[in-house]
């Protein structure tokens, strides 16, 4: 079998330095988020070798020749968790270019990618699904700052519409008055070039679900709950920018992952329901991440859903799905041939064979 690896790698000098060259500048909003997305050669490196136990494996950067290069290897199965460079539709392009080319990819479709990166369009499936989701309003331009004055949404918080990793999302996008969400809206929308999601603040505790699997099959990882306490002193409890790329660093990690979470088994399956409906509504395949927050009332809130989530490999680096797998008992390459595992089935109908060793993930 040959599979290939579609990615985007960090530019050298940040994969080089890393966090601790992102630690360095005092504003978390700054161009220094650019690549944060984007992973560094030792999660490529990690993936790469846990996708061998099906054969050979061609490593696609998803660069600007990608489309020649994927069409030249002609891989059996393309896994894919490239973040692509710009732009709402940015991680829809990789499988877009699959489909064009008939090759079969893993995870979720264009249509899925674009929708879930796009918090606003999200958050507009789940209200029509009647899937608990916090009020908001969209910025797109400055001439809807009117509107986002007379909004009953206060406190807001307030994020770049489709960026991921955290990318814009500061302690000091909370805002208690609509002035003050005005002006943070205001410098995001010069900032980011892009519409600004403002959503009412939810005071209640926040969860992060892994979900793998398709259609009525489908399995839920133990679920994460973030430890706020572990942040520093007086921070607003939010996995922003700061509490994954500044505050918790090489040599000094802040143990904020809670996993399994130790919740009500009536909180775990209210949890539950919430990510698994997300999940179905947005359409996704094979895996995704769901961020479920509670209100006033304890009720779970889906906040974002992401069909292609992070997996650093070092558990140390609070990376959720490769925690929540390894609560699950799975490894690291379980995990990755899991995913291979759920894709090849979806798409032929077939069970594909897998070392023995792999037998327990695949289920």
């Amino acid at each position: 079998m040959r599979l290939g690896l579609a990615y985007n790698q960090r530019p050298d000098a940040i994969a080089a330095e890393s966090r601790n060259s992102l630690s360095d500048s005092t504003d978390p909003t700054s161009t220094d988020d650019a690549y944060v997305e984007w992973d560094d050669p030792t999660t490529i490196t990690a993936v790469a070798e846990a996708l061998r136990a099906f054969g050979d494996v061609v490593l696609l950067e998803a660069v600007s020749d990608f489309a020649g290069r994927l069409r030249d290897a002609q891989p059996d199965l393309l896994f894919n968790m490239a973040e692509g460079h710009s732009g709402p539709c940015r991680e829809a392009h990789v499988p877009a270019i699959a489909e064009f080319l008939g090759i079969r990819y893993t995870g979720s479709d264009p249509l899925t990618l674009a929708l879930a990166l796009h918090k606003a369009r999200t958050k507009e499936i789940l209200a029509q699904r009647r899937i608990p989701t916090a009020p908001f309003l969209l910025v797109e331009s400055s001439a809807d700052l009117a509107a986002l004055r007379r909004a009953r949404l206060y406190p807001a918080f307030l994020k770049p519409v489709w960026e991921g990793s955290s990318k814009g999302i500061s302690q000091d996008n909370y805002a208690e008055t609509a002035d003050a969400a005005a002006e943070r809206a205001e410098f995001l929308l010069r900032k980011y070039r892009q519409p600004v999601l403002v959503e009412a603040y939810l005071p209640g505790e926040e969860f992060t679900v892994a979900v793998m699997g398709n259609g009525a099959d489908l399995r839920v990882l133990p679920i994460i709950r973030y430890r706020f306490d572990q942040l520093p002193k007086g921070a607003l409890p939010v996995m922003g920018y700061e509490a994954k790329w500044l505050w918790d660093v090489p040599g000094a990690h802040i143990d904020v992952l809670e996993c399994p979470a130790d919740i009500s088994a009536s909180l775990e399956q209210a949890i539950r329901e919430a990510a698994t409906g997300a999940y179905r509504a947005l359409g996704c395949r094979d895996w995704a991440r769901v961020d479920v927050r509670l209100d006033h009332a304890c009720v779970p809130h889906v906040m974002e859903i992401n069909p292609l989530p992070g997996i650093i490999p070092d558990l140390a680096e609070n990376s959720c799905f490769p925690r929540a797998a390894a609560a699950a008992g799975m490894s690291y390459d379980e995990l990755i041939q899991s995913v291979v595992c759920l894709a090849w089935r979806r798409l032929t109908g077939r069970d594909l064979k897998v070392p023995s060793a792999m037998a327990g993930a695949a289920d």
